[in-house]
């Protein structure tokens, strides 16, 4: 997968959309922004990773200067899709030359790398392409194969996984998806954590061995649509306990 392309043709398809939209309208999808915040949504999100990358920041003790060095939002749009382009290009340049292994902060405990970054807003442009789409009223565009299976493997290996560090999970189902199309299959552990604060939640991580009590199937673009709480038609068998466990899990939504 070229994933610099990809971040490249999404994000500009991203703004083509949104630059003709009613700024007002609200995205189904994203329901507490309007088309014009989605925009900006974007924008920010490249400038931040362009300056956690130029910056070399790894720890969170880097991240104010980053956010200080973003540009306040404007309030006119063709000012933001300026700023959209600046900032993707920025973001670009420096993931053109650093390594998926080289040390990087991130959100997500486990991967502290470039490839982390790389692969997060890969995922993240195409998804919020989708967003724009919905928001404008238009047909959805393709995902290639490989994103849209690299977006199953993200959902599984990083959005549905987390949990606070001292929360203890249960398994309460597992569930295979199946990508009737490429043939390929995941096994999915489905569940719950809870924390000693109380605070709970419904978390997801790969399964391993035993037979799936349900089984999700479709093309593996409708996975990922599905997978990321942006549509996708599948088709969803087996037991009541474990097909309410995947509602849950799907219920809390996705970035």
């Amino acid at each position: 997968m070229d994933r610099h392309a990809v971040i490249e043709s999404e994000s500009r398809r991203f703004a083509e959309v949104l630059a003709s939209a009613d700024p007002a309208t609200r995205c189904p999808t994203c329901p507490d922004w309007s088309t014009v915040d989605l925009l900006w949504h974007l924008t920010e999100v490249h400038y931040f990773w362009a300056g956690i990358l130029s910056r070399r920041v790894l720890t969170e003790d880097g991240l104010s200067a980053v956010e200080a060095a973003k540009p306040s939002r404007p309030q006119d749009v063709s000012e933001i899709l300026g700023l959209r382009a600046e900032a993707t290009a920025q973001l670009l340049s420096e993931l053109a030359v650093r390594a998926d292994d080289e040390p990087c902060w991130s959100w997500w405990p486990p991967d502290q790398t470039v490839g982390f970054t790389r692969r997060m807003q890969t995922y993240e442009a195409t998804m919020h392409r989708v967003d724009a789409e919905l928001a404008a009223g238009l047909p959805v565009g393709a995902i290639a194969s490989d994103v849209a299976s690299g977006a199953v493997d993200h959902a599984l290996d990083v959005m549905w996984g987390w949990m606070p560090d001292e929360a203890s999970a249960r398994s309460d189902a597992m569930v295979e998806f199946v990508a009737s199309d490429s043939g390929a299959r995941w096994r999915v552990d489905v569940g719950w954590w809870t924390a000693p604060t109380g605070e709970s939640g419904p978390i997801a991580t790969r399964g391993g061995a035993g037979q799936p009590t349900a089984v999700v199937t479709a093309p593996v673009e409708d996975l990922a649509l599905w997978a990321w709480t942006r549509g996708g038609s599948v088709s969803v068998s087996g037991e009541p306990h474990a097909v309410a466990a995947l509602d849950a899990l799907l219920a809390q939504g996705m970035p």
